[in-house]
Order: structure tokens, then sequence, then C-alpha cells
């Protein structure tokens, strides 16, 4: 299989991380990806690397919550690759909760990982992406990005963060030759969801998600997709 480029995805083994890895994967892209699980990470890159013999796979532990992790990690990734052609900042934590009542560090360790991580990596690998004239930002944001609802406390506000700054990349970087993608998916089944009595049919697959990405991945230069939000087909969960 002829390689197309090379991916990098935060929070990479689990969930619509992990799809969009496989996604990439399977269409011959070499892959980097970092999550806090070493375990994890070594049977990911194992599984890959021997369905995929002929790709590269880079993958890291990283607690994106701390700058100078995501700092470090990026100065690995970049002696190691020449080039980054798709970035997905997807790395996240759900701490329900209201702003009055959820618990104290709830709203730094919320920032910090949704928000803050997507910062520091984006300063950290987009000069790269500069220099080289392409290159294609997806940020996993979320419905909450743009309505708030109960218990989501300092969850939708860094969200609503997230796309915030997606906008602003957006802006900042049209006539670089850089695309910029805010994915606002509604409730989709992930470890999150573990244990709810809610049906299936409530949520949305991973690999819907993955499969839209890959698609505003695949555009002509001319054209950009600025936004996905997708929903459940029964509407998202009151």
């Amino acid at each position: 299989m002829q390689k197309k480029g090379t991916l990098l995805v935060t929070g990479c083994t689990k969930g619509i991380g992990l799809a969009i890895v496989e996604q990439f994967a399977a269409k011959g892209y070499d892959v980097i990806g970092c999550s806090r699980n070493i375990n994890e990470l070594s049977e990911l890159q194992a599984r890959l690397s021997n369905q995929f013999p002929e790709q590269k796979f880079y993958f890291q532990t990283c607690d994106v919550s701390v700058k100078t992790a995501v700092q470090a990690f990026a100065s690995r990734v970049l002696a190691e690759f020449s080039q980054i052609d798709v970035l997905v900042h997807n790395a996240g934590v759900f701490m329900p909760g209201t702003v009055l009542g959820e618990s104290d560090g709830a709203f730094e360790t919320q920032i910090s990982t949704n928000l803050a991580s997507a910062y520091y990596l984006t300063r950290a690998i987009v000069p790269s992406m500069v220099q080289n004239g392409s290159g294609h930002i997806f940020s996993i944001c979320s419905t909450a990005s743009i309505k708030a609802y109960p218990n989501g406390g300092s969850y939708c506000m860094s969200k609503f963060a997230l796309y915030g700054m997606t906008q602003v990349l957006r802006e900042e970087l049209k006539n670089t030759g850089i695309k910029v993608t805010a994915v606002l998916p509604g409730p989709t089944y992930t470890n999150s969801w573990t244990g709810t009595n809610l049906p299936l049919e409530r949520f949305m697959p991973v690999e819907d998600i993955a499969k839209m990405v890959l698609a505003a991945s695949e555009l002509s230069e001319a054209s950009t997709v600025e936004e996905i939000l997708i929903r459940p087909q029964l509407g998202d969960i009151e």
C-alpha cells in the first residue's frame, strides 16, 4: 500500500482516538500517538505493526495535562518525523458536576487536559506544518461546545474554549495552506458511558466519527470542512 502521510493523535488507545488511528492506518498513514497507559500503547503498536508492516507506528506515554510533558512529546515526534500531515487533538476527560458543586480541582484538570494540551501541542507541532505549507488540524470538540447541558460544569466550559481555539486557528492559518476542522460529536459510545442503562441506539459508534474525519481530510486543497456536527439519529441525550 502506498503511504498517504503521517497522522498524530492524542488519546490514541481508546474511543474516538483509537477509531481515527485505525481508519487512517488502513488508508496507508504512518501513525504517531500518545496516551498515559504504556500497556495499551504497546499492544496497539504490536497489533498495527503486524497488520501494516510497511508503515511506521510511533507511540509514547504522555500525560497531556502537563505542559512540559506535551512539549517533550512534541520534541521527540519532530526528531523522528520530518512532516506531520494530520494532527488530531483528541485527548480529553469528562468530570460531571456543576460550577458551584463540582470538586475542587475539576476545573483545572479539565482545562489542562481538554484545552491547554491542544494549545501547547499546536504551538509545538504546527510551525513545522507552516514551514511545509500543508497539513490538517482536527479538534475533537463536542456538542457541549455549542450548548451547555445539566451537570456539564467545567467540561462544557473547556469544550466551548477548545471550539473557540479551533475557530481562531482557522482564521490564523487559512493563508498558510493548513486546514482546520472542529469536530462536534453528540453522544458517542466510549468508555465514558460504560455501565449506562441507555440502549445502544441512543449512541453513535466511534467508527462513524473517524470516517467523517478521514473524509474531511481527503478533500482537495481548494476546499475545507470547517465543522463536523454529528448527532445520533434519535437526537442528543437530555
